[in-house]
């Protein structure tokens, strides 16, 4: 009765550890685990329930994680930020990348803002934001 005792604790530790982590590792453990507890009912024989254990665990590591990972891939979801980009903003400071100034406002939000070519941006010139760096936006001057 003492090994039921083992397997069950370390399913609940492993499934605590992917709760935690969510990386996909130690799921694989806690279903090998399981398979080892019902073993254990099965037989008393620790080196059985062991090689259950990491039959198990590999074989579905081996054949459900990259399933899984393709199930759980990320959607594409944009952030917020994302959002701006391809979106007009307001230049609210003039943009000079060599003297790392400027500034500019979009949704009501001021950015530091660079511009993608080099060239320098006057203030109330209307551009479109590139991409973000960090927390700067890289625009291009709005073409007319």
């Amino acid at each position: 009765m003492g090994m039921n005792i083992v397997w069950l604790l370390l399913v609940v530790a492993f499934i605590i550890a992917e709760a935690i982590t969510y990386q996909l590792v130690s799921i694989w453990f806690a279903i090998g685990g399981i398979a080892a507890l019902v073993s254990s009912f099965v037989t008393d024989n620790v080196l059985y329930q062991t090689i259950v254990f990491i039959a198990v665990s590999a074989a579905t590591l081996l054949a459900l994680r990259p399933i899984a990972k393709t199930k759980l891939r990320a959607t594409g979801l944009k952030t917020n930020t994302e959002e701006l980009i391809g979106k007009e903003i307001a230049i609210t400071e003039d943009v000079d990348n060599i003297l790392s100034t400027g500034q500019g406002k979009i949704n009501g939000m001021v950015w530091t803002v660079r511009s993608s070519n080099g060239e320098n941006l006057k203030k109330g010139a209307a551009a479109v934001v590139e991409r973000i760096e960090g927390v700067k936006l890289i625009v291009k001057e709005k073409e007319q």
